[in-house]
């Protein structure tokens, strides 16, 4: 029987539902019933935004007029214009018929359209499968598709609440080697007149991070595509978290943001970078402590914060064990060439 392949209108509701529950049911069936999924409110207000960012297309898959998955497409309009990030989601029962392949062949053939000749998206599997995944569903379809591993994470958790006086006692040992600099931390928008030094910092996060194999390049600092972020995190009723390190000639030496969601209790670790000519002060840490005593202060409800962090990325993943954080998952950035 064809897959019937459409693409739906963000504000129909009935579509965004099937869109959802067929992703939802996708990765909890993969990952477990207690997966990290973005809920049905945040991601109908993510496919509703006019952006100026992205272009997100979503689409249903079909059989027989029958819906047996969703898949998206994202096409960044501002920086890294050869790129588009794809995503396929066919709950268990529908798979093994082909409903997958039709999509990502759609999909492809889309973004090769809009000019797009690198590929790239992600899955997640259990930790104790090791880096590769060998044998997880997303990870094997994607190699059986000609997606290479470009990236291995890790996913953390650190379950709440933290113990302040582990947060004080780690206060108490960087406070030499951060001597010299200035933290500012808030919550909700980044106030104005930090915004532009950390839009400098921000923008080198994608190349200064481990980035494996991943064909990116550095991003333009641009203080409208953060406003817009902001303005996103406000409509899912999310709480955003910051805190910027300023060295004594007022240049963002560092910065971190946290993100709790109101739906499902718990918040993700966003951007963390230290410029490399401030590295060595512990102020990775110090930025991320800051954050972590104002989400138990505004948002005590949260349950546990997530993060990930590139496996290689020793150094981070040493800070975040400091702070508590332990192994749950891993995902794969997975990337595939066109030409």
């Amino acid at each position: 029987m064809t897959i019937e392949i459409s693409r739906i209108d963000p504000f129909d509701p009935r579509d965004v539902d099937a869109w959802w529950e067929a992703y939802a049911a996708a990765e909890r069936a993969d990952r477990g019933a207690d997966a990290v999924v973005w809920s049905l409110a945040e991601s109908r207000s993510e496919l509703q935004q006019d952006s100026a960012v992205v272009d997100r297309r979503a689409f249903l898959l079909r059989e027989g007029g029958e819906v047996v998955g969703s898949a998206s497409l994202a096409l960044p309009l501002k920086d890294n214009m050869h790129t588009a990030h794809l995503a396929i989601s066919v709950p268990p029962e529908n798979r093994r018929r082909g409903v997958g392949t039709a999509a990502l062949t759609s999909l492809e053939a889309e973004a090769a359209a809009s000019a797009r000749m690198t590929l790239q998206a992600s899955t997640s599997w259990p930790h104790e499968l090791g880096p590769e995944g060998a044998g997880a569903p997303g990870r094997e379809f994607a190699r059986a598709h000609g997606y290479a591993l470009a990236l291995g994470d890790v996913q953390s958790r650190l379950k709440l609440p933290v113990d302040p006086a582990m947060l004080d006692r780690i206060d108490d040992e960087i406070a030499d080697p951060t001597e010299g600099y200035a933290l500012r931390s808030w919550v909700g928008r980044i106030p104005d007149d930090v915004v532009e030094r950390w839009a400098i910092l921000d923008a080198t996060l994608e190349t200064e991070a481990p980035t494996g194999e991943l064909d990116i390049e550095p991003l333009k600092p641009d203080v409208d595509s953060i406003r817009e972020s902001e303005e996103l995190i406000d409509r899912q009723h999310r709480i955003s978290f910051g805190t910027i390190a300023l060295s004594s000639d007022g240049a963002a030496a560092a910065y971190s943001q946290l993100v709790a969601s109101t739906d499902d209790g718990n918040a993700y670790q966003w951007g963390t970078l230290v410029r490399a000519a401030d590295r060595g002060h512990r102020l990775g840490i110090a930025v991320k402590v800051a954050n972590l005593r104002m989400l138990v202060a505004k948002a005590p409800q949260t349950r546990a914060v997530y993060t990930y962090n590139a496996e290689s990325n020793a150094h981070m993943l040493a800070v975040n064990t400091l702070l508590g954080f332990r192994p749950s998952e891993r995902l794969g950035e997975l990337q595939k060439r066109l030409i």
